[in-house]
């Protein structure tokens, strides 16, 4: 019988796309994910491959979309920009919006923002879910959903293991944040990102014990977090880097 197998995928914004260049090459090494969770970016990607799409689909989708390029979103409101827009790519993907309707069980995690706690879906409105997830403080208009409000998964949990624990035989980490450690000099545009992720890294750290397998390309700081235009390179550097796992994939035990 065949070991269940989970994945767990960072949010990361662009840096996402490095998540299906894993993934591929996960999929070239015969291995494919029974459980997914995911934050953000991470959710994003996860529910696509869930519902079947193939990763060259999920990344056209993802660049035609511009899900994760600040500069075409258009409507904006109170000073924040608004998701519409995502909802719409969302409902025309995912014909029945539904975590029930995916091949695969997805787990979603957001952020209560009224309650102050973590909130795992993985049942009912998909694209709700996926706003929720993926909606960044100050950025964009907080998700009202299920009687409460919710913004960005990462706020508190930008690295879910925990939903696949307990349920897989086998966890992969595919974390896409790394920081490089010594700069000559940080850019004003990215100080937010760097403190951001900087002050992330102890908590993901804790979690890293709960992988069988660990992957975070490194220095991943080096592509930005709201831009796609080298989506192409960020997918590949994915990609490139996860096959040099080769051998600890081969080791690991898929069957019982």
């Amino acid at each position: 019988m065949k070991r269940k197998i989970g994945i767990a995928l960072s949010g990361g914004g662009a840096r996402g796309i490095a998540h299906l260049g894993i993934l591929k090459a996960l999929e070239e090494f015969g291995i494919t994910p029974t459980h997914i969770s995911g934050t953000s970016a991470g959710a994003i990607a996860g529910a696509f491959y869930a519902a079947g799409y193939s990763i060259p689909e999920i990344v056209a989708i993802l660049k035609k979309g511009q899900i994760f390029n600040f500069s075409n979103i258009l409507i904006k409101r109170q000073g924040f920009f608004a998701m519409k827009g995502f909802n719409d790519i969302y409902q025309e993907c995912f014909p029945n919006n539904s975590f029930e309707d995916l091949n695969i069980p997805l787990y979603v995690t957001a952020t209560d923002i009224l309650k102050g706690e973590l909130v795992y879906f993985s049942s009912g409105n998909l694209s709700q879910a996926l706003m929720a997830s993926s909606c960044i403080p100050l950025i964009f208009q907080p998700v009202s959903y299920n009687d409460s409000v919710f913004v960005d998964g990462g706020v508190l949990n930008n690295f879910p293991t925990e939903p696949l624990t307990g349920q897989c035989d086998i966890i992969i980490g595919s974390y896409v944040n790394s920081v490089k450690k010594e700069l000559d000099q940080v850019h004003m545009n990215n100080i937010v990102d760097r403190c951001f992720h900087l002050a992330m890294k102890g908590s993901v750290q804790s979690k890293i014990d709960n992988c069988t397998l660990y992957i975070e390309p490194p220095n991943m700081s080096q592509f930005s977090l709201f831009n796609l235009k080298k989506s192409d390179e960020i997918f590949d550097y994915g990609y490139q880097y996860a096959l040099t796992f080769e051998k600890q994939i081969k080791e690991l035990d898929l069957d019982m």
